[in-house]
């Protein structure tokens, strides 16, 4: 299914920004999984990858913005690792928003509000201070 986020690119762009937008599109078109799994199973919520989707427990479902979407897809893919601010920032918002770290913390505080049980102390969006976030389930 094609991103509407990855077929409008305003004028005028740079070939980073273009490389960047081509790189998303691939990476969500293509079959990937986490350890060949398309759905990750914690003992709150359940995420599953291919339908774009999160189910609490209970079986009530998450909604999520595509901005949340899009974060928490890359942290569940790379469970259990460390995924870079960059990275996130260039991949979720593209590569002009780099720096903009503010965002992140920002999105993640609204991510743990719907998804961790105490989101004061996360168990499963984890903050590494300076470096990035991981994702434990």
């Amino acid at each position: 299914m094609i991103n509407p986020r990855d077929l409008y690119v305003t004028k005028p762009f740079g070939m980073a920004e273009l490389l960047a937008r081509l790189r998303a599109a691939v990476r969500r078109a293509a079959v990937s999984s986490v350890d060949g799994e398309a759905v990750v199973t914690t003992a709150d919520f359940t995420v599953d990858l291919a339908a774009k989707t999160v189910v609490r427990a209970d079986g009530a479902e998450v909604h999520l913005t595509p901005t949340e979407w899009g974060i928490l897809e890359l942290l569940v893919r790379h469970r259990g690792k460390l995924v870079e601010q960059k990275r996130l920032l260039r991949e979720v918002w593209g590569p002009q928003y780099g720096t903009e770290t503010h965002y992140l913390r920002v999105y993640l505080a609204q991510l743990r509000r719907k998804l961790e049980p105490v989101p004061s102390r996360p168990k499963y969006l984890i903050t590494e201070a300076g470096m990035g976030y991981r994702f434990d389930g």
